[in-house]
């Protein structure tokens, strides 16, 4: 309890260097763009222009409004990725600053995370666009997307931290994550609807990848305009607190061994 409450009071101790290192890390990432923080925008949106054309007329998936279908995926997978791969290089990256002075090395993988969160609502942009376009009804029901957001941001910080320590011992992790997050992408229903897949299939994937959980609760809120099923909710919470405990678990313990490898 007392470790907790010092984790917690160190994480209000250090939030203006969380939101000085997210802050340079956008301004970073735009840096000498002609277009700038436009790009946050035009980029989701011109990817799922090149998915639709080719998922709708190639394999022609039944799915009513597939732009909005497509985008929606695509934006949470792209954050969870993003905020992930960004995370492993968090503690490795910054090793010369923490060689020099004591800073809190989990605020480096938070900052990560939190750009990427910032960078998912720029995002946000592109598919309201995507959504007036496809004539999607705004309900209520959308006032319920940030609990969504909440429950996929606490799980990619678990997951961020745990990548975060292992890439400190473990070097080869940034390439083999490479993979499975390829992999990760093709088994979760991004660009084809999960009745596609074989009943076995449906189950597995039910069971073992919580993006699923998260993206389908999205596109109910906003396609379905009614409350996701709770088995579905009940998992992404679930999903988000087992993988933040074990990444904050894993990060404490291991951080102590951080300065005899970076």
């Amino acid at each position: 309890m007392n470790k907790t409450t010092g984790r917690l009071y160190g994480l209000y101790r250090y939030r203006a260097l969380v939101k000085q290192l997210v802050i340079k890390d956008i301004r970073l990432k735009y840096r000498r763009s002609f277009l700038g923080y436009i790009w946050s925008v035009l980029n989701p949106l011109m990817v799922m222009l090149v998915m639709y054309l080719v998922f709708s007329h190639m394999f022609r998936f039944d799915v009513e409004n597939y732009p909005a279908y497509l985008i929606i995926g695509q934006t949470l997978f792209t954050f969870m990725t993003e905020a992930t791969n960004q995370a492993i290089y968090s503690v490795t990256g910054n090793s010369a600053l923490l060689k020099k002075v004591y800073v809190p090395k989990y605020v480096f993988t938070l900052s990560k995370v939190t750009g990427s969160l910032v960078n998912l609502l720029f995002s946000m942009g592109a598919m309201l666009i995507v959504f007036v376009f496809t004539k999607v009804k705004f309900s209520l029901y959308m006032l319920f997307i940030p609990a969504v957001m909440a429950q996929l941001y606490l799980f990619s910080l678990g997951l961020g931290l745990f990548l975060a320590q292992a890439a400190v011992f473990f070097r080869d992790i940034q390439y083999i994550y490479n993979v499975l997050t390829t992999a990760w992408m093709y088994a979760t229903p991004l660009f084809y609807p999960v009745e596609q897949l074989p009943e076995t299939m449906r189950r597995l994937i039910w069971a073992v990848n919580p993006m699923y959980h998260y993206v389908t609760q999205f596109r109910t809120l906003v396609l379905s305009q009614k409350l996701p099923e709770l088995d579905t909710v009940l998992y992404g919470c679930l999903a988000a607190v087992v993988f933040l405990t074990a990444g904050i678990w894993a990060f404490a313990k291991n951080q102590d061994k951080f300065i005899l490898y970076i």
